[in-house]
């Protein structure tokens, strides 16, 4: 199913319009005014909202639509709701940030730019509400969404607790997979700025040319397509907490102008020359050996130094084997309960196949492989063909580094078969970076060169 998106807008043309772009990705629900934006909301439960201050019955004026917000937000505080309004109505606006807006868009509407916005608000509500939903059915099992037992994650917990309360840079180190970014947002939800946005960015993610404009800003007419003013992700962040997801694929020249705003607070938006003032906390994370990156080159040792005042280390999902059980009913009952199925439990045989896969994939792996034995599972005991493991008590492997390896290049070659050979989409749903991938490929002897032609 598409995910739900209200937009509340008073003229007709804008409505239809945004509906057409926007229809392929979202199931796009209409409304023109407060009372039939708050009767589409109860009935249908959008998580975003796109909400035009100037509704009927005074369009001129922005009391209507921040009515129409405060009902929104009272029915569900966790909506993200995105104001669209005018050059000349940005104080209105920033009104409407302040109340509990998600994020605000000056008409007219870039669609590019409101994709990114969606795209964006749609991910961090998908965060919070599984938080809560674990939190809710855990009770006092759950840190802020996280869950373990072992005391590799109590560890984790605890100096999550102690940073949260300061306000210095942290660098979260883990593979791939951990849950990085669960825990920048536990810091931040446990932080004097909880209340602020909490905004992220993965720097591997975005093409190197567009990078700079997306972390800092452009102004008008800086370079071509530059329509409007922008504010850049940094700014967006103001009150609350920045997160630098993959921060170890940050380009050279990007690394001295975030040593620059780490050492001054402030910044420059593209094509401008004015600075700006931010009051931002900065969480960063990677999966990159950065003192290795450093040795040869890669990354800025004084950029490392500013970021790493406090280090948490995420452990892998085979250094804490006990919390695998519980990850994975918490898991099981999560996506029973979405996809209406049947499937309680898991098989003697199944829990031992889980405890013995060495998860080179950590929480996303398990996540992946659990959601896809809910719907193969044909009873009410999810098996280890339900989720694409041998219960190999014999061992089949003679060292967990032969088992890891097997698994890692079967994942691979499976995900490059999914995407015709194409490294970049095989990258993205591993959730790897394609240089990782790159060095995975030679160092499990996968056929690279031939990969390589089909790329191109």
């Amino acid at each position: 199913m598409k995910p739900k998106l209200l937009i509340v807008d008073d003229d007709e043309e804008i409505r239809s319009q945004m509906k057409w772009a926007l229809a392929q990705e979202y199931e796009v629900l209409l409304a023109e005014d407060r009372p039939g934006a708050t009767r589409a909301f109860r009935e249908h439960r959008p998580v975003v909202v796109v909400l035009d201050l100037g509704l009927p019955p005074s369009p001129g004026a922005p009391e209507e639509g921040l009515a129409a917000l405060s009902e929104l937000l009272a029915q569900d505080p966790l909506a993200k709701i995105v104001i669209a309004s005018g050059q000349s109505e940005k104080d209105n606006a920033l009104r409407a940030i302040g109340q509990g807006a998600y994020d605000f868009l000056c008409k007219p509407i870039q669609m590019e730019e409101l994709k990114a916005v969606l795209k964006r608000a749609f991910h961090v509500a998908q965060l919070e509400r599984e938080y809560r939903e674990i939190q809710e059915r855990l009770g006092g099992d759950a840190f802020e969404g996280m869950l373990g037992t072992s005391p590799l994650m109590q560890e984790v917990f605890g100096a999550i607790r102690k940073v949260a309360t300061s306000n210095v840079p942290v660098l979260i180190l883990g593979e791939s997979g951990t849950g990085k970014e669960m825990a920048a947002l536990a810091i931040h939800r446990r932080s004097a700025r909880k209340s602020g946005p909490f905004v992220a960015i993965n720097c591997g993610a975005i093409p190197e040319n567009l990078l700079e404009s997306e972390l800092f800003g452009h102004e008008k007419g800086s370079f071509t397509g530059a329509h409007v003013q922008r504010q850049g992700r940094i700014e967006t962040a103001a009150g609350g907490t920045l997160f630098l997801d993959e921060i170890g694929e940050l380009p050279l020249p990007l690394q001295v102008k975030i040593l620059r705003f780490l050492q001054e607070q402030s910044i420059e938006r593209v094509g401008g020359r004015a600075k700006i003032a931010v009051d931002t906390r900065v969480v960063a994370a990677t999966n990159v050996d950065l003192k290795k990156a450093m040795n040869e080159g890669n990354f800025r040792e004084d950029l490392y130094y500013r970021l790493a005042v406090v280090v948490v280390k995420l452990p892998a999902l085979r250094e804490r084997p006990g919390d695998v059980p519980l990850l994975a009913k918490v898991l099981l009952r999560k996506f029973t309960s979405q996809n209406g199925r049947t499937a309680t439990d898991f098989s003697q045989k199944a829990l031992r196949a889980l405890q013995q896969h060495p998860w080179p994939g950590n929480v996303r792996e398990l996540e992946n492989r659990i959601k896809r034995a809910v719907i193969m599972a044909e009873g009410r005991s999810v098996s280890p063909a339900d989720l694409e493991l041998s219960d190999s008590s014999e061992g089949a492997f003679r060292s967990l580094k032969e088992a890891r390896e097997a698994v890692e290049r079967e994942m691979i070659q499976q995900a490059l078969e999914r995407h015709g050979g194409k490294i970049s989409r095989a990258a993205e749903e591993l959730g790897i970076s394609r240089p990782t991938l790159y060095e995975l490929l030679e160092k499990l002897g996968v056929d690279k060169p031939s990969l390589e032609k089909k790329e191109s």
